[in-house]
């Protein structure tokens, strides 16, 4: 029995693998990471402190261009419509998307994958400029060898890019689901849920956020192994309980293709990767063939 060491947060497609219903005669998953999978993205790139689990999927292009050993399997275990990621508050005046040009504009970090999306939401359906926008992180990227953009302010540790949008000193922020739940707090792309299923309309993708990847050594060693895990992956979001949501990302290297196609060319944009690497390049010959 093969006992790896995993990062997998509890969402509702991976909770059968987590509860036990989920199991297998080959492999034994280790969840040890933290409850909150990003918070072991920096150990797993840089210190090798898991053998699989979940990664962003902005991590996992950052891991491919500066040679990481991780390999993607073609299954997403968490993704969303990311147009309802940014807000500001309304009491110091109203801002249409573009009005962001100019300012700051708070965000975990600048390579966090959520930032990603909602910033080439902005450029690429309201016309923002994203280079006259100052960009003020709090936390650091997960590789080494990732250096931001110059239109990256750092700041102190400890800050509260939330609370400081509440008080001004941020004309906005991209948060997601740590938006401050304030009655304050406008979105920042109008009617965002609706502009959600339009742009699905259009576009066919839900935007990733996080992919299971695996070390190579393992896809390389125990190519059984790995084909286990997908099964194990697979099975646990068809007992999703309530089913899984009518629009989540596919299963599969083809179906998942233009999706994290759109990904590279957006991280490529914004200057998170200084090259563009192949969809296929994420993948391996014992990987890209699961689901297909």
């Amino acid at each position: 029995m093969t006992v790896l060491k995993t990062n997998l947060a509890d969402y509702p497609v991976t909770k059968a693998m987590k509860d036990g219903r989920v199991t297998s005669d080959l492999v034994t998953l280790d969840f040890c990471g933290p409850p909150q999978a990003h918070n072991g993205f920096k150990a797993m790139i840089r210190e090798g402190a898991f053998d699989c689990g979940e990664l962003a999927i902005v991590t996992l292009l950052q891991a491919k261009i500066y040679g990481k050993p991780w390999v993607a399997l073609p299954i997403p275990v968490n993704g969303r419509f990311q147009h309802h990621c940014a807000g500001f508050n309304r009491e110091f005046g109203h801002l249409d998307p573009k009005d962001i040009e100019g300012k700051r504009v708070g965000v975990r970090s600048y390579a966090q994958t959520t930032g990603l999306w909602i910033r080439g939401i902005l450029q690429h359906e309201y016309g923002v400029d994203l280079d006259k926008v100052t960009w003020c992180k709090v936390g650091e990227g997960h590789l080494l060898e990732y250096t931001d953009p110059a239109n990256v302010e750092q700041l102190p540790k400890g800050s509260d890019i939330g609370q400081m949008m509440l008080d001004g000193e941020l004309a906005a922020t991209l948060q997601g689901v740590d938006l401050p739940k304030d009655p304050r707090v406008q979105y920042l792309v109008p009617e965002p849920f609706e502009a959600a299923k339009d742009w699905y309309a259009r576009e066919g993708v839900v935007c990733i956020n996080h992919m299971f990847v695996v070390h190579e050594r393992l896809s390389r060693e125990q190519p059984e192994v790995v084909r286990e895990i997908f099964r194990m992956l697979v099975e646990s979001r068809e007992l999703t309980e309530g089913g899984v949501p009518a629009v989540y990302p596919p299963i599969g290297l083809e179906a998942n293709r233009k999706g994290i196609q759109l990904a590279i060319d957006w991280a490529y944009e914004q200057k998170i990767i200084p090259r563009k690497v192949e969809v296929d390049e994420l993948f391996d010959d014992v990987t890209a063939a699961l689901g297909a």
